[in-house]
């Protein structure tokens, strides 16, 4: 996967094949977004975002590896990538958890998909 020139680039971390396959979809609907590298748990995520360096990195909280650990290590390793959760849990502990490591959004699973396209927007404006 590569990006087109203009366009916001996201990678996509998360366990469930079919949250993975929907952000995928939704995201590349989007004339500003091209989502360049998709995981399944944290160290590939890390791994991918390393070497794709995109401008925004959704990871699921509880994903294999650690939502939290990718975040962190993203942050270190792709200062520039913007890091935004996706979960199903909301609880303040999870919350919490990510905001610690940098994560600039947290949403829910379950939201329009307009609302997950203006927070990978707003996590990619955010400095």
């Amino acid at each position: 996967m590569s990006a087109a020139p203009d366009r916001l680039t996201v990678l996509i971390g998360d366990d469930q094949p079919l949250i993975r396959e929907v952000l995928t979809e939704v995201l590349t609907a989007e004339p500003d977004l091209d989502v360049v590298a998709v995981a399944a748990d944290a160290r590939e995520a890390v791994r991918l975002a390393v070497r794709h360096l995109p401008a925004v990195a959704i990871l699921d909280v509880r994903m294999p590896g650690g939502g939290a650990w990718a975040a962190r290590e993203i942050r270190r390793l792709s200062p520039a990538t913007r890091v935004m959760a996706f979960s199903a849990y909301g609880d303040s502990h999870s919350v919490d958890e990510m905001r610690r490591v940098g994560v600039r959004e947290y949403l829910l699973k379950g939201l329009p998909n307009s609302d997950i396209v203006a927070a990978v927007r707003r996590t990619a404006a955010t400095s």
